[in-house]
Order: structure tokens, then sequence, then C-alpha cells
């Protein structure tokens, strides 16, 4: 399976239904995540290796992994309208290298080799975002993480403080579709990136 065709693959996932604006319940766009997936496939983070897929909603992230040949992934998702949906997506593909934690993610303690995720931003919980990426240098010593570009500053200085290094991997428009009642327009683009965050040796 090449980029293209797991972007393909990812693009027909069921997705949220009714997205629920304090969780900031956004799709990811299948594209952003099979750029993301491929780099970490690329640098040897994917294949046989354990994954946490934190704040997974309805799986995209850690379904990719699982294609691309994870040895186990966990998915962790409190919500329990996504982890209905992200059931039904596992159901399709016939999975059981993988379980599915209906918790919050402080819950969750298991020691993995990688975390990909797309935490909240902090628009509407202030200071979710670090909550995220705490407790991935919590659990992991790779970690791929999206957040907004004016976000770098603070990923850099929490990444030093737990000894990580960090670097800004990629750059992309992440596309928000229309799904909420205050949206206005059919498409927002916020431009965002993926870190990737290593435990210093």
């Amino acid at each position: 399976m090449n980029k293209k065709q797991l972007s393909i693959f990812l693009s027909k996932l069921k997705t949220f239904e009714n997205p629920d604006v304090k969780l900031e319940q956004y799709n990811t766009d299948s594209e952003v995540a099979a750029e993301v997936l491929w780099a970490a496939y690329y640098n040897k983070d994917v294949e046989d290796k354990i994954i946490a897929d934190l704040g997974a909603g309805s799986g995209i992230f850690g379904i990719g992994a699982l294609l691309l040949n994870a040895k186990f992934v966990y998915f962790v998702e409190k919500d329990k309208s996504a982890a209905t949906i992200l059931k039904k997506n596992l159901k399709l593909l016939n999975f059981n290298n993988c379980k599915i934690i209906n918790d919050d993610i402080s819950g969750f303690a298991e020691k993995v080799d990688v975390v990909i995720e797309n935490p909240p931003f902090g628009t509407k919980e202030k200071h979710i975002d670090k909550k995220f990426l705490e407790k991935a240098m919590s659990l992991a010593d790779s970690i791929y993480s999206i957040h907004k570009i004016t976000s770098e500053k603070f990923i850099k200085a929490l990444a030093k403080d737990h000894d990580f290094s960090s670097i800004l991997m990629l750059k992309f428009n992440l596309p928000i579709k229309k799904t909420l009642k205050f949206h206005k327009k059919p498409v927002y683009n916020v431009q965002a990136g993926c870190w990737k965050l290593n435990r210093k040796v």
C-alpha cells in the first residue's frame, strides 16, 4: 500500500455524526493523516511497533498504522459516540491486534513504542494540548503530534523540559469542514504541522 492508496482507504472510514464542540471533535483529513503516517512509517516508527492513538476519535491514525503493519494499536477515546464509530470502522477491517480504551487519556498507562495523535488545540479547554503531549511523553520514546503552527515555541519548550527533542516535521493546511452550527464557511483551513518528538538518550 502506497501513500495515495492509504489516503483513499482512510477517506472511506466513518466519521463523527454529531461532533462535540467542547471536545474539539473535527475529522482529520485523510490526506493529512496519510502523510503523517507515511512519514512515521518511513522513520521505522510503525511496522512491528506498539502504538497508542490518543484521543483516537473515529480511529484514522490507529487504523492507518494497522494497515501499515503495526504490531498492536491502543485506541484511547473517552467519548462514547466516537468510540462506537471507531468500533464500526474496526469491524469492517477485522483487525484483532488492537484494543479500544473508552476512557480519558489520564487513565491510560501502557508503555508503547510510539504515540500518534491529533489532540485538541486548546481553543475550548485551556492547556488540553499540553495534557496530551505530557501523557504521550510518559508513554513512548517517539511521538507524532499535530498542532497549530503558532504552538511551535510552546512545544519546543515543553519537549526540552521533559528531555525530548522536537522537530517540526510537516507543515500543512488542515482543512476543517463545516460540521458545527457556528461554522459559516464550508471549509476552514488551519495552519498546522506535525511535530516529531524523541526522548533524548
